[in-house]
């Protein structure tokens, strides 16, 4: 036994059992995060029962086990110490104030699930639950009773549509005309500040304004009949206490029969949500709809934080292991380095708004963007301060890891690049630059695990809890640097702790935060294959 211990193979069991551990822990979690993420997008059964005095119609979100003890404030007894509670989503709070409610799963009288109970997901509000009565148009009774759900399911297919042909007037034509109305307003201030009163140029300016907003009202007319046409339908459905309400159709997304559908009906309506979930927009608070802009704006950062600390890195490592003079000075700048790997990120997040946002952002403003002012165009956070800023906290990293690397190259090689009349600036981008690629990579990847999962620095720099525009779009200049973005960390945060309505925001943490992970594993993956590629491509060197 002492023996077994003195040969270190103890130890190697152990390491052994410890990653494994270690690897069982983080796909238990992202199982958990998956599970309880996407299941949420699943048609649930929707119930109808009596409890107590009331009649309740909703989906069992959620139930628990609970000590008798802990309910004795309500008045009730319980023949056992343990008792089984729901919770229940009722939706309609438009009409009942809250939608979500914990009941004791003991008081669930006549419980049923009709086959005609519908389901509306609204734009705002949140879920409808109730019976179609009738559907309307224009006020006027169209269908009533059973032939009222086709005639439901095929206008609002016509108001989704319409819906649809708005958006797009309203931020592709309208939202370029008001970009055309912005820079004319701008090039007359620009004359107004250079005291330029050249009838000609404001003519024309005035020209290309009044065609511009010509444009406009044509658009505008478009709209109103397409809003018309949009709010003309509505329905009529009876809730759980008996009311009747109406609901317009240009408010609703989806209308469904979750107890009617079949299996195919669910996986099919199960890959339209999860394909909502990724494509569309957020809406009541971020707790309803998509997440595309926090993911678009997720990765436009990570790319843009990539092009900026790869060769600000790759350039400092190069110059302390290749030129710098190896003394106290350099030991110091090591030292340096590796601490700042190891400063809280919210320190580089204060530093980023002092330094890039008021003083380097304000000094640009004031240069080229002067006709702007008072309204900041980079003097305020916006995605480049804080692609730089998640670059100045990932450079260590970077520099490291590229330095291992120049240390790997055997010396034989520069000597023989040198001995065939190689400069040393030759020797260091032919030769030793590629050879060091795969440690590069490396500290890109580690970079991009960091940055894409940070979120402190970023609410000081640039993220928002909504973004109206996408950094990159059909206008020019295409790519918006100045403009702010969501993000995937700073949205989960959001919607679980800053949401008005919890329970609702609760699965889409979990969804938000597995597909965070996946957006980190796919862009480390990209840059593994790139390294893998590298590291094969000048094997045969590193073992000559």
């Amino acid at each position: 036994m002492k023996n077994w211990w003195k040969s270190g193979d103890p130890w190697i069991w152990l390491t052994a059992a410890s990653v494994t551990l270690s690897i069982l822990a983080v796909v238990g979690l992202l199982f958990l995060i998956a599970v309880n993420g996407l299941g949420h997008f699943w048609p649930k059964p929707v119930l109808e029962a009596d409890y107590e005095s009331s009649h309740l119609i909703g989906e069992i979100y959620d139930q628990e086990t609970v000590a008798a003890s802990q309910l004795a404030a309500s008045g009730l007894t319980f023949d056992s110490d343990r008792v089984t509670r729901y919770l229940l989503k009722t939706g309609n709070r438009d009409l009942f104030g809250s939608d979500f409610h914990w009941l004791i799963a003991d008081q669930f009288k006549n419980k049923q699930y009709p086959k005609d109970l519908m389901v509306i997901e609204r734009r705002e509000w949140g879920n409808f639950y109730g019976y179609l009565v009738a559907v309307k148009e224009n006020g006027k009774v169209i269908s009533e009773g059973k032939a009222a759900w086709n005639e439901l399911q095929k206008r609002l297919k016509r108001t989704l549509k319409i819906y649809g042909w708005i958006r797009e007037i309203e931020k592709s034509k309208i939202g370029s005309i008001n970009a055309s109305l912005e820079d004319l307003r701008l090039d007359k201030r620009r004359l107004e500040l250079d005291h330029d009163n050249d009838p000609k140029k404001l003519a024309a300016i005035e020209t290309q304004k009044a065609a511009l907003l010509a444009r406009s009202e044509k658009f505008n007319k478009k709209l109103r009949q397409l809003y018309f046409a949009m709010n003309r339908d509505s329905l009529t459905a009876k809730v759980m206490d008996g009311r009747v309400a109406d609901i317009p159709l240009a408010k609703i997304v989806h209308a469904y029969r979750p107890n009617a559908m079949s299996l195919m009906d669910k996986i099919q309506f199960y890959g339209m949500k999860i394909w909502e979930f990724l494509s569309d927009d957020p809406r009541e608070a971020n707790t309803e709809g998509g997440i595309f802009p926090a993911i678009f704006g997720t990765v436009i950062m990570v790319i843009l934080m990539s092009i900026i600390v790869t060769p600000i890195g790759v350039i400092a490592a190069i110059y302390l292991h290749e030129y710098a003079k190896q003394g106290w000075l350099t030991r110091t700048i090591r030292i340096a380095v590796n601490n700042l790997a190891g400063v809280p990120s919210i320190v580089y997040g204060v530093f980023g708004l002092g330094f890039f946002v008021y003083f380097v952002g304000s000094n640009i403003d004031e240069w080229f963007f002067s006709t702007a002012l008072p309204a900041p165009t980079f003097g305020t956070p916006g995605i480049l301060w804080a692609s730089l800023t998640l670059a100045l906290l990932t450079v260590p990293v970077v520099i490291v890891s590229t330095e291992e690397g120049l240390s790997r190259i055997p010396r034989s090689i520069r000597e023989g690049s040198l001995a065939l009349g190689a400069t040393k600036a030759e020797t260091l981008w032919r030769t030793v630059l590629p050879m060091a690629s795969p440690a590069m990579m490396t500290g890109l990847i580690l970079a991009i695990s960091r940055a894409a999962g940070e979120v402190a620095p970023l609410m000081l720099v640039g993220v928002v809890k909504l973004a109206p525009s996408l950094a990159i779009d059909a206008q020019a200049p295409f790519l918006h640097l100045d403009r702010q973005f969501m993000h995937l960390g700073f949205h989960i945060y959001d919607v679980g702790f800053q949401s008005p309505n919890v329970e609702a925001g609760r699965p889409l943490v979990y969804a938000t935060a597995f597909l965070l992970v996946a957006v980190i594993i796919i862009l480390n993956l990209a840059a593994i294959w790139i390294r893998n590629n590298l590291r094969e491509k000048y094997k045969a060197l590193e073992t000559a």
